[in-house]
């Protein structure tokens, strides 16, 4: 279950709960109202761009939509 906590208690916390940022996130709330979710980066993403390079044909135009 994710952790909600209120802004004024992150805004005391900030940094003491960034270092122990739990894998699901906090969500961050105001009033009882969700404002925001906090999430841990996570690296490995990087590889993905350009892992298609070489791997895709474009046939036609690309920009043209086909019709005459």
């Amino acid at each position: 279950m994710l952790r909600k906590i209120a802004a004024t208690a992150f805004k005391k916390q900030c940094l003491a709960l960034l270092d122990k940022l739990p894998e699901e996130g906090l969500v961050i709330t105001k009033h009882g109202r969700i404002l925001a979710r906090v999430l841990p980066y996570r690296e490995g993403n990087s590889a993905l761009i350009g892992s298609l390079a070489g791997k895709i044909v474009i046939n036609g135009d690309l920009e043209s939509t086909g019709v005459a």
